[in-house]
C-alpha cells in the first residue's frame, strides 16, 4: 500500500487563499478545504491542522504577482511546493468561467494527476537582482516616454534639430531655444527636468547593477 498524499491547490490573492485538496488513489473527491487569509500565520494553521491526518502534503499555485513567499515558507516547513505556469494549465474547451473555488479544485486535481508544469523559483537573492533589472528597464521606458513628450512639444512648435538628439550639444540647443510665450519656457524646463531626472534614474541603477553582479552567481 502505497503512502497517502493529500495533493492541495492554493488560489493566491492578494488578500486571500483558496484551499482546495485532492487525495491520492481517488478520482472525484476533491474538495474545496476553505478560504484563508493570505497571511503566514494563517497558511501555518492550515498546515498545521493537515498534518494531523497524517501523510505527505504537496501543494501548488499559479505564479502571479504574490510572489514566491508562500513557496518558500512551505519548503521551509519541509512540504513540496510547486508553482505553476498559469499559460500551461490545461484548460478544458469552453471552460471560461473561473472562480476562487473552481481554480483551487482544478489545480488540486492536475497536480494529483502530475499534469501540471512548474516554473523555476529563483532563491532570494536571484529575485533581488532580477527586480533590479526590472526597475532599470521601467527606468528606460520613463525616460524614453520623457524624451518623446519633450520631442513632441518641440514638433508642436516648429523646433527641429538635424543633428544626432540627447548629445551634449543637443542639450545646449534646447537651452538656447526661445518662445513668444513665457508660459512655453516653463513647459521645456519642465520637460527637461523631467529628462535629466530619467537619464539619471537609468544611469544610478545601471551602476547598482554593474557593482551588484561580480558578487551574483
Amino acid at each position: 500500500m502505497g503512502k497517502h498524499i493529500t495533493f492541495i491547490g492554493l488560489d493566491v490573492h492578494k488578500e486571500t487563499i483558496t484551499v482546495a485538496l485532492a487525495e491520492s488513489g481517488g478520482r472525484d473527491d476533491v474538495r474545496e478545504y476553505g478560504r484563508i487569509a493570505n497571511t503566514p500565520e494563517a497558511l501555518t494553521r492550515v498546515v498545521t491542522k493537515l498534518q494531523r491526518v497524517g501523510g505527505e502534503l504537496r501543494f501548488c499555485y499559479e505564479a502571479g504577482p504574490c510572489g514566491y513567499g508562500i513557496q518558500r515558507q512551505l519548503t521551509a516547513a519541509g512540504h513540496d511546493c510547486v508553482v505553476v505556469a498559469p499559460s500551461l494549465i490545461p484548460r478544458k474547451p469552453g471552460e471560461r468561467i473561473k472562480t476562487d473555488r473552481r481554480d483551487a479544485v482544478n489545480l488540486a486535481r492536475l497536480h494529483r494527476a502530475g499534469e501540471l508544469t512548474a516554473v523555476w523559483v529563483p532563491d532570494p537573492a536571484h529575485e533581488a537582482i532580477r527586480d533590479l533589472v526590472r526597475t532599470r528597464l521601467m527606468a528606460v521606458r520613463a525616460l524614453r516616454q520623457a524624451r518623446q513628450q519633450l520631442s513632441g512639444f518641440l514638433l508642436r512648435h516648429g523646433r527641429h534639430y538635424s543633428r544626432q538628439a540627447w548629445t551634449l550639444m543637443h542639450r545646449r540647443w534646447l537651452s538656447g531655444l526661445r518662445f513668444e510665450q513665457p508660459l512655453h519656457h516653463i513647459v521645456l524646463e519642465d520637460l527637461i527636468a523631467a529628462v535629466e531626472a530619467a537619464t539619471e534614474r537609468r544611469d544610478r541603477l545601471t551602476r547598482q547593477i554593474e557593482a551588484a553582479v561580480p558578487a551574483w552567481s
